[in-house]
């Protein structure tokens, strides 16, 4: 405080006072708008007179907040500046490092980051202490992951940078980041972008018809490949996308191909994008003739292939073709450019033609048009060359200089020193063949198994024009057709690795793999494929003649046979014209069977007891579905009823048991058995599972005794499956209890003999009552009115002798005495036959 300092004198004291109120009278009066803060930081506390609230001091890093309190600010020294950055920086470096200066050292500053710009590649500040100043800190900037500049789009970013120490003002400053164009090869957006660049055609786009560059003004040196091959569409060496060989298909609607593509300079660096066409259908126009009738007049002496007239339609895709007459001689017409062409010499004559125009993709939009020619007579006549036209195949073995024909042509003057010949047609008939007088020779190499080959159609169209001297000037042209014949020049070769692995399980024609042959003449790769020795038990193998393709076509066992060897024959095919050139080579190929163990089928359970409610006759009615299960490695699981369904009321669809209702009204278990089977012939392995199932027949109500209608709903059958666990013993044991149960009723019949029969004395009695009882007692009544015994078989009462068995039924199928009850003396059989005396 300025009032209270001790040691200075009150003279120096007030002079204070008055400079630095004249300070902020200046500053209140003239605020800094320089934008820029000093600095320098002043601490203290200033006592001042009331009534000022607030000021800047021009040069001072403080704020008087109150009348006669001043609070430090912090301080951005570094700042504003620029900082270049390139366009190829990695994400996550370092951009820019500031400097915050704060009054004290207590704790870190706050320290954020803005942008102009709605969307910047920029990490939040990150704070560090300086080391050697506990007071100075450092704010990092940094690129953000995953970012990518763009000079082109953004060449610079604003970035606002707003500090504040604890107990401080907060300062504000910029930094401004300029970004430089760098040395990475991009892709230019949007074909660039995660989407990728649409491009719309319509259907009745004409074929190979360019639908979009890569990149509009293609540099040197790039290379374009495509990433996906499943697309009819054709990308070029200067990365044109052209439309299918065919032309897309009209009567779709919308269609969709989506093409990667990645682009590669010369240096090695690359980028890739996207493009999807989207194929939409077209409203084409018809097709029409804006002149239907022609006439030409021509003078005599044209030449053949000479243009005569050309005939225009309007419409799509527009092709020509003469209607009549049906085999012109004269005249011929192109069918694309619709230029009407002699066949030979024309004399003086009249022609009638018909012109035919159409669509080629949508034949049936067509029209016509009648062109009339006629041919006039003149004085001057052209050269006259022998042959007039030149068809030829040639083989593409010729070598360069050979000439393949000599034109002997001559004018009227016979003068032939006079005539002049020239090669004309498209460049590439131009560099494969060239003029020397009247000779015709071949100039480079005509290569069959080559890309540029197969693009000209393996001919070359050109014409030779002959010129003779004099006045007016007269020519003749000669057409001339080259077409390139194939030589089987190389052999087949053998794919490098010719081993294969297959199951043991393996069912008929599955696949075991494919020998991928190679040849070199055009078209490439096209081999036929044979088997030595066939198919047969020691083989079971074939081979597809076109493919490659080796199936299984017989049983495999690995414990007879761990391996076979294949001797694969390859034959190249049209790669001569004489077929009887054809050649071949032999490869070996080896299979080796892979073991499988065998394992039956499992299901779970093997018994179950089930119960349904029958629905209506002729529904079908789901029962149950088996869950069985065979080895990892084997084949389908197959279901087959082999016992307990005689009436045929059940069957199976794969592993469901289906149920076929009739009319019958009394329930009635069905016992069945499945057979549940993997493998076939010799290695089939099944197993058996039993099912009992209690089916209930549909209950009917009974409809009221009175006479008024009800109405009543009919319900969905409720089907309620039950499944009950049943332990299922092993075979051995059930044999061992049948035996032993055998074994067992045996013993009791012989001992009940031997007690019945053979040790039977008077005072023992058999209290066991059976069903004969019941008989017995039902006949009492009149055994008592019939008092003799008159009939065998009927007891009288008294005891018998104990060898023999009372004559009352027939003994039973163990020898045994009907069961009954023995009395002594006057006692009878049974209740109620008679009293005991």
């Amino acid at each position: 405080m300025l009032g209270a300092l001790p040691g200075y004198p009150q003279g120096v004291l007030s002079i204070a006072r008055m400079l630095l109120g004249l300070l902020l009278s200046i500053t209140v009066a003239y605020p800094d708008t320089t934008g820029i803060l000093s600095e320098h930081l002043t601490e203290g506390i200033l006592w001042l007179p009331q009534g000022i609230a607030r000021a800047h001091l021009a040069g001072w890093g403080d704020t008087l907040l109150f009348a006669g309190i001043f609070v430090t600010a912090t301080v951005l020294p570094d700042l504003p500046r620029v900082v270049a950055l390139s366009e190829d920086t990695v994400p996550g470096s370092r951009v820019a490092e500031v400097t915050v200066s704060c009054s004290n050292s207590s704790s870190s500053p706050n320290v954020t980051l803005d942008s102009i710009e709605p969307s910047h590649p920029f990490n939040s500040i990150a704070i560090s202490s300086d080391p050697t100043d506990a007071t100075t800190f450092r704010a990092e900037v940094t690129l953000r992951a995953g970012a990518e500049l763009d000079a082109r789009q953004v060449n610079q970013y604003t970035l606002i940078l707003r500090a504040a120490c604890p107990g401080e003002g907060e300062v504000e400053e910029r930094l401004f980041v300029q970004v430089t164009a760098g040395h990475v090869f991009r892709c230019d957006s949007p074909f660039a972008s995660a989407e990728g660049d649409v491009v719309q055609v319509l259907a009745d786009v004409a074929p190979r018809t360019p639908l979009y560059a890569v990149l509009p003004q293609p540099l040197g040196g790039l290379t374009f490949r495509l990433r996906n091959r499943n697309t009819p569409l054709t990308l070029t060496r200067r990365g044109l996308v052209l439309a299918p060989d065919n032309g897309f298909d009209p009567s779709k609607d919308t269609q969709t191909f989506r093409l990667e593509i990645e682009v590669m300079d010369r240096h090695g660096h690359n980028c890739s994008g996207a493009v999807r066409v989207e194929v939409l259908p077209s409203h084409r126009p018809r097709v029409t003739f804006p002149e239907p009738h022609r006439a030409v007049s021509v003078t005599e002496g044209i030449g053949p292939r000479e243009v005569v007239t050309q005939v225009h339609a309007r419409g799509d895709n527009v092709r020509y073709a003469i209607l009549a007459p049906v085999a012109p001689t004269l005249f011929t017409i192109d069918e694309v450019t619709g230029e009407i062409r002699s066949t030979r010499r024309l004399q003086v004559t009249r022609a009638h033609l018909l012109i035919r125009a159409y669509n080629a993709l949508h034949p049936d939009d067509h029209a016509t048009a009648t062109v009339n020619i006629t041919v006039q007579g003149t004085n001057c006549q052209a050269p006259r060359c022998v042959p007039a036209i030149f068809v030829s195949q040639v083989p593409e073995t010729v070598s360069p200089g050979s000439t393949l024909v000599t034109l002997r042509c001559t004018d009227s003057t016979s003068t032939d020193g006079c005539l002049h010949y020239a090669l004309e047609g498209p460049p590439s008939s131009r560099s494969h063949f060239c003029m020397e007088g009247p000779q015709l020779k071949v100039n480079t190499s005509l290569d069959y198994d080559s890309e540029t080959m197969a693009a000209l159609g393996f001919q070359f169209t050109a014409t030779i024009v002959v010129t003779v001297g004099g006045q007016p000037l007269q020519s003749t042209r000669v057409p001339v057709l080259v077409t390139v014949t194939p030589v089987n020049e190389f052999r087949p070769a053998c794919p490098s690795s010719a081993t294969f692995t297959v199951p043991e399980t393996a069912a008929f024609n599955s696949v075991v793999g494919r020998v991928a042959g190679t040849d070199r003449d055009y078209p490439l790769d096209s081999l036929e494929y044979s088997l030595e020795g066939g198919s047969g038990p020691a083989q079971p193998f074939s081979i597809d003649r076109r493919t490659g393709e080796i199936r299984v076509v017989g049983p495999l066992d690995s414990q007879q046979q761990k391996s076979y060897r294949l001797v694969v024959q390859l034959t190249d095919t049209h790669n001569d014209l004489d077929p009887r050139k054809r050649q071949s080579r032999v490869c070996d190929v080896s299979v080796r069977l892979q073991a499988v163990l065998d394992q039956l089928p499992v299901c779970i359970p093997e018994v179950q007891e089930l119960r349904i409610t029958a629905g209506s006759p002729g529904s079908r009615q789901p029962v149950t579905r088996l869950a069985c299960h065979g080895s990892p490695d084997s084949s389908v699981l197959t279901y087959t009823i082999v016992g307990g369904n005689e009436d045929g009321r059940f069957r199976l669809e794969g592993n469901t048991l289906i149920y076929l209702p009739s009319g019958r009204t009394s329930p009635h278990p069905f016992v069945l058995l499945v057979e549940v089977w993997a493998g076939s012939g010799a290695r089939r392995r099944s197993s058996v599972v039993a099912l009992v199932v209690h089916v209930t027949p549909r209950s009917t109500p009974v409809p009221p005794s009175t006479t008024t209608q009800h109405t009543t709903l009919q319900k969905e059958p409720l089907v309620v499956l039950q499944t009950e666990a049943v332990w299922h013993p092993p075979a051995w044991f059930v044999a061992v209890l049948t035996i032993s149960g055998a074994l067992l009723l045996a013993t009791l019949g012989c001992i009940g003999r031997n007690l019945l029969c053979s040790n039977w004395a008077p005072g023992k009695l058999f209290l066991a009552q059976s069903s004969w009882d019941v008989v017995e007692h039902s006949r009492g009544k009149e055994e008592q009115g019939n008092q003799h015994a008159s009939s065998p078989g009927q007891f009288d009462g008294h005891a018998q002798d104990p060898g023999e068995c009372p004559v009352l039924q027939p003994q039973s199928s163990l020898g045994l005495c009907p069961p009954g009850r023995v009395v002594r003396g006057q006692e009878r059989w049974g209740p109620g036959l008679g009293g005991s005396d």
